[in-house]
């Protein structure tokens, strides 16, 4: 049960409005922000967050963010890794921010910062990170070209350049795994 969900838009951005700068969308317009109130049922028997329900909120809003850069309905292709860092607590807010760090053909990588923050005090710590892949489709779940990220800061050109690196290493992944799937179920029979 989600007790909260707040999604800002920040001021001044082409959120969902299609606006483009050239040939591409800036990062900024596909930000997400994300919070959540951790409740009992969302907690383990030590009073920490359950792994797969953050992994649902990271889900949620890293789709939030590549349906805001291609302005369709977006589906999940990959998760790459999430990083675990520290527990969140019962009681605890999670906040999470996602953009696009770029897009490809139809796919787009999403990074997601994942922070718990505690609502007497405002402390913040960076508790999780992921990567997700997803892929833009149009009304009958054909996959659709994706316009290009924009990156403006030095924080988002760094990302955008980590994320071709990111690229190459899933695709050989895939290909690998396709590999050796092949000679298994081929020995199989």
């Amino acid at each position: 049960m989600t007790f909260l969900r707040r999604t800002e838009i920040k001021e001044g951005t082409a959120l969902n409005t299609g606006e483009t700068k050239g040939d591409g969308k800036p990062v900024q317009s596909s930000h997400v922000e994300m919070v959540e109130l951790v409740l009992p049922n969302d907690t383990n028997q030590l009073g920490n967050l359950l792994g797969g329900r953050l992994m649902h909120w990271i889900d949620i809003s890293a789709a939030m963010a590549a349906t805001r850069h291609s302005n369709h309905v977006c589906v999940t292709a990959a998760v790459d890794e999430i990083s675990f860092l520290h527990p969140i607590k019962l009681g605890e807010l999670v906040v999470l921010r996602a953009s696009v760090n770029r897009a490809f053909n139809t796919s787009m990588e999403v990074g997601v910062k994942v922070f718990s923050e505690n609502p007497l005090t405002g402390e913040r710590k960076h508790s999780n990170s992921a990567y997700l892949t997803f892929v833009s489709i149009d009304s009958i779940g054909k996959p659709v070209t994706v316009i290009p990220v924009l990156p403006e800061s030095q924080d988002e050109v760094r990302r955008f350049e980590q994320a071709l690196f990111r690229r190459e290493q899933r695709l050989k992944h895939r290909e690998e795994t396709r590999r050796i799937w092949s000679e298994v179920t081929s020995r199989q029979g």
